[in-house]
């Protein structure tokens, strides 16, 4: 908005005309001007002056107001803009990290489990308990003692290498994650050659308090690598 000046007030000259010849000396009242008509001229001037400079300075006020209130309320309206803006980003960190939890725990879970020496074996439920639910930890211990002694016996040492974890899906407190192996096998009776497989698992997992556990854990590919010879 300019700025605005008040034009100064009109200023009335008075002039007198003087003709040549004698000047008459009689007091003539009605030459003289009316004190009430010259005192109201000044005070309609200055009201008119004083308004005209009253004018800008109220417009300069509103506009400093409205200026204002926009400021704030672009401020108001950018702040709300990059809030909305963050909730998907935000969501999608939040999701990124839980399918990382998963993963880390199911392919720690399978390393646990299939990872052995005649040494730890009896150590070994103990070990995946942590990783496993109620009933699998159950079939998981069934298991392991009924191989137990023919292994120590064998001297079995088992190896497995996780090559690969992925996140299938993720459902609330529900998810499913692949889990790719390579899975070595020694014993006295395999001398030196190695019982190798490729391995890949599907595990089944469910959030328990604060924690992922493995609920089934299905084979979905198994292939046989160990070498032959021939005689």
């Amino acid at each position: 908005m300019e700025d605005q000046q008040s034009e100064p007030g009109a200023v009335t000259e008075t002039s007198s005309e003087t003709e040549d010849g004698p000047i008459d000396l009689d007091h003539d009242e009605s030459s003289e001007p009316d004190e009430d008509e010259t005192g109201t001229g000044d005070t309609d001037d200055a009201a008119e002056t004083g308004g005209d400079d009253a004018k800008p300075r109220a417009r300069r006020r509103i506009g400093l107001r409205v200026a204002g209130a926009l400021a704030v309320a672009l401020f108001i309206g950018s702040a709300g803009f990059a809030a909305a803006a963050s909730q998907p980003y935000l969501a999608d960190r939040a999701e990124v990290a839980t399918k990382l939890d998963i993963a880390r725990t199911a392919a720690r879970a399978i390393h646990t489990l299939w990872n052995y020496t005649p040494e730890n074996m009896d150590t070994l439920p103990d070990r995946a308990a942590v990783y496993l639910s109620g009933d699998l930890e159950a079939q998981y211990r069934k298991f392991i003692a009924a191989i137990a002694e023919s292994n120590k016996q064998a001297k079995v040492t088992d190896s497995t290498e996780i090559v690969g974890a992925a996140v299938e899906s993720l459902d609330g407190d529900e998810a499913t994650v692949l889990i790719y192996t390579n899975t070595s096998a020694t014993s006295e009776l395999s001398k030196t050659i190695p019982q190798i497989k490729y391995l890949t698992y599907r595990l089944y997992m469910k959030r328990d308090q604060n924690r992922w556990v493995v609920t089934r854990m299905p084979t979905i590919t198994s292939l046989d690598l160990t070498p032959r010879f021939q005689n």
